[in-house]
């Protein structure tokens, strides 16, 4: 029997990463030899890619099944797929797996011509459905799957898997070995035990079972030999056990402090040890905020205390752990008055990011059940979005889809929150009614249906740039705006700093003065250069912007800076002049003596500036050819 199993992702991405295919694979390869042989391979394509050429490629291995692993995302391609398979090969077995398919196995079914769906965890289910297939016994009652019977779908539940020890890790065989230089997708638990009504994460399953740590940390070690980079947590609610959690950011701490991390918590579980646990490592949390009324948090099964909220998320700021929140908009008796003013909740707590979606009514979810009733109108495929609402019509969520853009773009794309506040308080505005006005601006320039994906960093840089302009001058507050301009300009070099790799520094001779000196150098890549009105140090000094209070009491001196990672922090140094015009002037070609000469500065201390430009990595030599 060969099974073939293919991932379609929905884009390039560090997330990209086929683990429900290769879990698979691995409980299936390494299953006793007394089973019988299964030869299992695995594809993976992105969304948009021909599904005849797909297609084609899957049967020229010639596989005896094809599995698929259906997501919101990827469900119509799939089920494409499967009537492209079908029509060149009528013999061929496809079944279907994955949240969708657990969630709405009756319309995955009758929507292509899959044989059959895997309802829930997959491994232990298709291991017996291989089985019986081998020896050619039924499978009408075999647990875990779901097939159409004269028109009606049947199926028999599986409980889920009470001990994942039992699975084999898709990592520790090396199957993902291509995917963990860009980002590895770390699964630490199934399940989740709090059943929000709009969400259907663990697939239903409200149990949560938990991987053993041994293997847990079996895997980091692997992932961390292959070189990865990030770490992507795929857990409901990392925190839910804060005592194992508190265990693993020790031992993450330990062996990985400075690989960035990703992790999804609940704000309600946090405390001021998880905190200063996260404050010492590279990484960022997710946590659903979702709605900031208590009423509309009531509506969909989840209970919402400000005051709690807020001392929580207090504790992530007093440690300086980076963290972002979810909202939706759209829920059970939300309204566009009720999202904007959480919205402006939400930025009163600087977080770094800001994810808006609007409500997607997910099949198999307690909404779903009750949302003809609710009065809740929505796409009936994916990605199942709402369309309007009693008390959120469809002009409304047409202003918080725009709303929402504006603050993808502006605030999280534009790395806002050292400023954001400040400034928008300095134009006497709320941060809602300030991304709408920007809304309205960009869409004057000709943006139209606009969204954060179109625009760079570097064009939203300037768009920052532009639309404070005309709004300064709008307000009568032109003389502070270049001082607004100083914090935008910096914080857009800091970010992009922070994702600079930086020179390798150790291992090598240290130059001399005079080599220095007498060879062409380069501004290492990870080195930013920057000119501003006041004296940038002094700015960093003010913590969040009162831009009147600033102006009151500093003078447009002007500055010269260079911005660049060094022992994995990011420094600012700020120069005198004619330092900054040697970095400025450094070509890979001319010697810096005769650069610096040229300026005015002397031969002793360029030398001195160039060997600590060196020393911290702002200056490199120029790599010999073929070097």
């Amino acid at each position: 029997m060969h099974l073939h199993l293919v991932t379609i992702h929905a884009m390039h991405s560090p997330q990209a990463v086929p683990l429900a295919a290769a879990s698979l694979k691995a409980f299936l390869d390494a299953r006793d030899t007394r089973n019988p042989p299964v030869t299992v391979t695995c594809a993976e394509y992105f969304s948009g890619t021909p599904l005849d050429a797909v297609a084609g490629e899957i049967l020229a291995l010639k596989p005896d099944m094809v599995g698929l692993p259906l997501y919101v995302w990827n469900r119509a391609e799939c089920c494409g797929l499967a009537a492209e398979l079908r029509r060149a090969a009528p013999g061929l077995s496809i079944i279907a797996g994955g949240p969708e398919a657990t969630a709405d196995p009756e319309g995955v079914l009758k929507e292509a011509p899959f044989d059959l769906v895997v309802v829930g965890e997959g491994e232990f289910t298709l291991a017996d459905l291989l089985d019986r297939l081998a020896v050619g016994a039924a499978i009408d009652d075999l647990p875990g799957i779901a097939r159409l019977v004269d028109g009606r779908c049947g199926s028999v539940k599986r409980p889920p898997i009470p001990d994942l020890g039992l699975l084999t890790s898709p990592y520790l065989l090396g199957l993902l070995d291509a995917h963990i230089p860009n980002g590895v997708v770390w699964q630490l638990s199934r399940g989740c035990s709090f059943g929000c009504d709009f969400c259907f994460d663990g697939m239903g399953d409200r149990k949560v079972r938990r991987y053993p740590l041994e293997r847990l940390e079996a895997e980091l070690d692997y992932v961390l030999a292959h070189g990865v980079n990030q770490i992507f947590v795929l857990d409901s609610t990392f925190n839910q056990d804060v005592k194992r959690a508190k265990t693993l950011l020790r031992l993450i701490a330990k062996k990985a402090p400075h690989v960035h991390c990703h992790f999804e918590v609940r704000h309600e579980l946090l405390d001021s040890e998880q905190a200063r646990l996260f404050a010492g490592l590279t990484c960022s949390l997710q946590i659903g905020l979702q709605s900031a009324d208590p009423e509309v948090a009531r509506n969909v099964g989840r209970a919402f205390r400000r005051d709690d909220f807020v001392a929580k998320i207090g504790m992530l700021n007093e440690t300086g752990v980076i963290f972002g929140f979810d909202l939706i908009y759209g829920l059970p008796g939300d309204s566009l008055a009720r999202f904007r003013e959480g919205l402006d909740f939400a930025f009163s707590l600087y977080p770094n990011h800001l994810d808006i979606f609007p409500l997607s009514v997910l099949p198999g979810t307690a909404l779903a059940g009750r949302a003809t009733a609710l009065g809740m109108k929505h796409l009936a495929m994916p990605p199942y979005t709402l369309l309007e609402t009693p008390t959120f019509p469809a002009a409304d969520m047409a202003r918080a889809r725009r709303l929402g853009a504006a603050c993808d773009i502006f605030y999280s794309r534009g790395k806002a929150v050292a400023w954001f506040n400040g400034v928008v308080a300095t134009l006497r505005l709320t941060p809602v009614a300030f991304l709408e006005r920007f809304a309205d601006w960009l869409q004057q320039q000709g943006a139209g249906e606009f969204d954060e994906s179109r625009f760079g960093d570097e064009a939203i840089w300037l768009l920052q740039r532009e639309f404070l302009t005309a709004r300064f001058a709008r307000q009568r507050v032109r003389r502070l705006l270049p001082l607004a301009l100083d914090f935008v300009n910096y914080h857009y070099q800091y970010a992009a700093t922070v994702m600079a790799v930086p020179p390798q520094l150790h291992g090598r001779r240290k130059p001399s003065r005079a080599d220095l000196l007498r060879k062409p150098l380069i501004l290492a890549p990870s080195s930013r250069l920057a000119t501003f009105t006041y004296e940038i140090l002094d700015l960093l000094e003010t913590g969040e912007p009162d831009l009147r209070a600033i102006a009151a009491t500093l003078q447009p001196s002007g500055s010269y800076a260079v911005i660049y990672p060094h022992d994995g922090q990011v420094c600012t140094e700020s120069l005198a002049e004619p330092y900054f015009r040697l970095l400025e002037r450094l070509d890979g070609a001319t010697p810096a003596a005769l650069l610096a000469a040229d300026l005015g500065i002397a031969a002793d201390e360029a030398g001195d500036f160039l060997a600590f430009a060196a020393a911290e990595g702002i200056v490199t030599p120029v790599a010999a050819p073929g070097a």
